[in-house]
């Protein structure tokens, strides 16, 4: 893709997504309102603390590029935000969802997506998570990280800032390794069983 976002896009973004869906009532969000949704401590990771210049820059940001739209007006009294990167990409509602929690959340596996996706999309199970990830990662929005050891599922990350390069972890060192002091002792108990090896043979061979 030829563009990107940037942290506070991306959370600006994340934000008037979710709040499409949990709450139309209150949608679309005035700028007070969108603040307090990006700074909100639940459904976040990180957590953080945006003020209104942040959340208009950002928006000012996403209407250049297409991603959100300012609505004012004499029928309007306070200016009201609202994202347009679902329509602009032909996302479904399942595609949303994943895009939603990947920019709120960071990365995921796919068993964390669906157990944290009901409020904006119930998916049947772990399969129908899946196969819209691969949607997604055809669409170059999404990729799947190197598998971390003793992990069960790869997570999954979004690619709306650029690629994401995360290295894999090596396997657990074993706890021989691991613990230096003990690897020292046993190297020199090795040493002196050597040592007392020689020594009886030469004992020995004074006798024969």
């Amino acid at each position: 893709m030829d563009w990107q976002l940037d942290a506070a896009e991306l959370r600006v973004l994340g934000a008037l997504m979710e709040k499409e869906v949990t709450t139309p009532e209150y949608y679309p969000l005035s700028l007070n309102a969108l603040v307090n949704a990006c700074n909100q401590k639940s459904n976040r990771d990180p957590v953080v603390n945006f003020d209104e210049t942040i959340v208009d820059q950002a928006l000012e940001s996403l209407r250049y590029k297409g991603m959100a739209v300012r609505i004012s007006g004499r029928d309007v009294r306070v200016p009201k935000h609202a994202q347009t990167f679902t329509e602009k990409f032909n996302l479904g509602r399942r595609e949303a969802a994943l895009m939603c929690l990947l920019m709120l959340r960071g990365f995921q596996t796919p068993g964390e997506l669906r157990s944290r996706s009901d409020r904006l999309h119930t998916f049947d199970d772990l399969e129908a998570v899946e196969s819209t990830l691969n949607r997604l990662a055809d669409m170059e929005f999404v990729k799947r990280l190197p598998k971390q050891p003793g992990s069960r599922e790869a997570r999954w990350a979004h690619l709306l800032a650029g690629d994401v390069q995360v290295a894999e972890e090596p396997a657990s060192i074993p706890a021989m390794e691991r613990n230096t002091p003990d690897r020292e002792r046993i190297a020199a108990l090795e040493r002196d069983l050597a040592e007392l090896r020689q020594q009886f043979e030469e004992f020995r061979r004074n006798f024969e």
